[in-house]
C-alpha cells in the first residue's frame, strides 16, 4: 500500500479524479489516498510519512534527498501566482505589522520573503513584518474583519477576494515572472526515492493517463471536485481549473524545471 496525498483544491482533485475512483489502470499500484490542505503535505513529507504526495515548490527544498520531483501532476504556470491583499487603498503608505500566510513551507511565503527584500518592494523600509500561518480559506475573513493587515492568498481566493472588500497590494507571481521570464513553479508531486525507479516511472505515466481522462471527462469528475473544493461556485471552480491546470501540469518541461531549479537556488540565499 503506498499513501498517496494531494489537496482539496479543484486543480488537484482534477488531476487525480481518475487515480481515486479507479478509472485508469493503475499498473498494479494500490494507494492510499491522504486529502489534506499542501501546507499539511508539506509538513507530512517533511516527517517522511508520506510515499507520493503533492507539495509546495518551497517545501522541496528540505526534500530533495529523500523524494523525486515528477514532470507531472504540479501547478506551475502564468498568472497564478499568489496575491497579497488587504483593505486600504494606501498600500504603500501602510506599516504592514501583521500578515497572514497560508504556511510557512508555502511556495506563497517564499515569494513574499523573497519579495519583501527586493528593491522593487514599497514595504522594504518598514520593519519587517511579522507572520501569522492560518488555513488557506481564512485568511481573507482575517484582513476584513481586521485581525491582521495583509494577507497572502492562493488557490481559488484569487477569484473572490473583492467579493471580502478587499484590494491587491502586489501580486507576487507577476512579480516573479517579471524578475525571471520564467513560469511560477508553485507546486509539484514528489515520490520517496526509495520506491525504485520503476514505481516512480509508473506513478508519473499514470498521473498523465489520470489528467488525459478528467479533460476527456471534465462532467462526470465535477462532483468528486465539488465534495472537496472550499468555494462552491461552478464558476469559480472551472476558472481555478482552467487556471492551475495547464500544459505544465502533463510535463514541466525546460522551462518548468528552470523555474524549479531557480526558486530552489533563491531558497539556498534566504536560508544560508
Amino acid at each position: 500500500m503506498i499513501t498517496f496525498g494531494f489537496s482539496p483544491c479543484p486543480n488537484d482533485t482534477f488531476i487525480f479524479y481518475a487515480i481515486a475512483n479507479k478509472k485508469i489502470d493503475t499498473k498494479g499500484l494500490d494507494f492510499n489516498f491522504l486529502i489534506e490542505d499542501v501546507e499539511t503535505l508539506n509538513h507530512l513529507a517533511v516527517k517522511k510519512m508520506v510515499d507520493i504526495t503533492k507539495i509546495s515548490c518551497h517545501a522541496f527544498y528540505f526534500l530533495q534527498n529523500d523524494y523525486r520531483f515528477l514532470r507531472s501532476g504540479g501547478a506551475f504556470g502564468q498568472g497564478c501566482g499568489p496575491l497579497l491583499v488587504q483593505k486600504s487603498r494606501r498600500a504603500e503608505e501602510q506599516k504592514l505589522k501583521k500578515i497572514a500566510i497560508p504556511g510557512e513551507l508555502t511556495t506563497a511565503f517564499l515569494l513574499l520573503k523573497l519579495y519583501l527584500a527586493s528593491s522593487s518592494s514599497p514595504i522594504t523600509h518598514h520593519p519587517l513584518p511579522s507572520f501569522i500561518a492560518m488555513p488557506f480559506h481564512k485568511i481573507m475573513e482575517a484582513v476584513r474583519d481586521g485581525k491582521v493587515d495583509a494577507g497572502l492568498i492562493i488557490h481559488e481566493s484569487r477569484f473572490t477576494y473583492q467579493e471580502y472588500g478587499l484590494m491587491q497590494v502586489v501580486d507576487l507571481g507577476q512579480w516573479w515572472e517579471n524578475e525571471t521570464c520564467l513560469p511560477i513553479p508553485l507546486g509539484g508531486i514528489i515520490v520517496r526515492k526509495s520506491l525504485g525507479d520503476d514505481i516512480i516511472n509508473k506513478v508519473e505515466h499514470i498521473i498523465k493517463e489520470s489528467i488525459k481522462y478528467s479533460r476527456s471527462n471534465k462532467e462526470e469528475a465535477l462532483p468528486f471536485i465539488k465534495k472537496y473544493s472550499q468555494e462552491l461556485s461552478e464558476d469559480v471552480i472551472l476558472k481555478h481549473i482552467s487556471l492551475y491546470v495547464n500544459d505544465y501540469s502533463f510535463d514541466i518541461g525546460k522551462e518548468g524545471r528552470d523555474a524549479l531549479n531557480e526558486l530552489l537556488k533563491r531558497a539556498k540565499e534566504v536560508y544560508i
